[in-house]
């Protein structure tokens, strides 16, 4: 045992040394060792000749991997809604041609008239639209494109004498006047004797004014056709219109001349019937609005709640502030006052009352403060909904109309020729 302690200690010593040299290289230097074993061959001396240049090696870019698509998969369509396809020309022609009434003079015509119109506004030419333009049609002209008007003759006579007294005119000038020879070679009093339609009263008095000598001043570029064509559309409307959406058609004059058009006039008055949008639930109160003004049905709701607040009658016409040439004018309407006696009630001042009010000519009205916090009042006090849209008090006045009629007249005939024309179609069904 004594004999081995030696050998013991001299592998210890051995393992030690070899633990210490695989340490870490920063712990301290590396040993130089000899090579382990000599080299066979002894260098040659001189110089080491140059090995001769290889060719190139051309390396092919590296091509990304080759991906394995997957078999395609037929996705399952989601269901959609079907989409209404608008109808063609031929189609909608032929769809307009089924409600018109029979016998009717030219009746493709019409049908062309009335549904380019509906396809140049792209408004859905559903059966109740269509009807919608039939009805006030034959309720205005009974489908003539330039209806005759009774008396005339005697109107336009009337009129220019009016003018002549407030200018104070001498009579026997005048009527030398209108013996002068006019564009279409007839004299003025021929043709205002022979008059028989607005067209051709339009025409007169625009020719009177710039051919006559004393036109302008009888007349001051004023003319009384207000209205014309197979849908007695207002002229004032039709100018504002182009001026907002254009015009689809050729022109070859003015836009009042287009209104005294078949094709001109269907498309205006289609447009002011129908190219709006109203919260009403019959077209019953559109028919009114055509008569008396967009959202007139609306504002006379409105007026009869505000009537109930205040507690005072108010006249239900549709116009909540007084107009002078088409602009606000400064008197203020019974409405304006009733309304301002409830600007406490309301939480409203003054002017932000006359600022709602100036927009009662469209549709933005019924989302202003005024509008919905009088039908919230009112609706709270009567502990019922009141309606949104009544039946205008309006007695219509014209010189064309001989004997005493209402908005509501109006509006009720032209419903009861719409339910009328929706019976057509279906009298043809099989």
């Amino acid at each position: 045992m004594k004999s081995a302690a030696p050998l013991l200690c001299l592998l210890a010593a051995v393992m030690l040394l070899a633990g210490c040299a695989t340490g870490p290289v920063e712990s301290r230097p590396s040993p130089t060792l000899p090579p382990a074993v000599p080299p066979a061959v002894p260098p040659t001396p001189g110089p080491v000749p140059t090995p001769p240049p290889r060719p190139p090696v051309s390396v092919e870019p590296t091509r990304p991997p080759v991906q394995v698509q997957p078999p395609p998969v037929t996705p399952v369509p989601l269901p959609r809604p079907a989409a209404a396809s608008y109808p063609d020309e031929r189609e909608g022609r032929a769809l307009v041609a089924s409600y018109l009434p029979a016998p009717l003079k030219d009746r493709d015509g019409w049908a062309a008239d009335i549904f380019a119109a509906f396809s140049a506004l792209r408004l859905a030419p559903t059966p109740d639209n269509i009807c919608a333009a039939i009805a006030v049609t034959e309720q205005e002209s009974t489908f003539q494109a330039d209806p005759e008007v009774a008396g005339l003759s005697r109107i336009v006579w009337k009129e220019i004498d009016t003018r002549r007294e407030r200018l104070h005119l001498p009579k026997l000038l005048l009527d030398a006047a209108l013996l002068k020879t006019s564009p279409d070679g007839r004299t003025y009093k021929a043709r205002i004797d022979s008059l028989r339609t607005e067209k051709q009263m339009n025409s007169l008095f625009d020719d009177m004014i710039s051919e006559l000598p004393a036109g302008k001043t009888l007349l001051g570029g004023y003319n009384p056709v207000r209205t014309g064509g197979p849908m007695q559309v207002s002229v004032a409307f039709a100018e504002e219109h182009v001026k907002e959406k254009g015009y689809p058609y050729p022109r070859r004059g003015s836009v009042r001349d287009e209104v005294f058009t078949r094709r001109g006039g269907l498309y205006f008055g289609i447009a002011i019937l129908l190219d709006y949008p109203a919260p009403y639930t019959q077209l019953l109160y559109r028919f009114a609005d055509f008569n008396a003004g967009r959202y007139s049905s609306r504002n006379a709701a409105f007026q009869d709640a505000v009537s109930r607040l205040a507690n005072q009658p108010l006249a239900l016409d549709g116009d909540l502030l007084r107009y002078t040439d088409g602009a606000p004018a400064a008197e203020p309407s019974a409405t304006l006052n009733a309304l301002q006696g409830l600007a406490g009630q309301l939480g409203l001042s003054r002017a932000e009352i006359q600022r709602d009010l100036r927009l009662e000519k469209t549709p933005r009205f019924s989302a202003t403060p005024l509008y919905t916090r009088v039908f919230a009042l009112a609706d709270s006090r009567t502990a019922t909904r009141l309606p949104r849209e009544a039946m205008p008090r309006i007695d219509l006045k014209s010189p064309k109309i001989q004997r005493k009629l209402t908005t509501a007249w109006f509006a009720e005939r032209v419903d009861t020729r719409h339910r009328t024309c929706l019976g057509r179609n279906r009298s043809a069904s099989p």
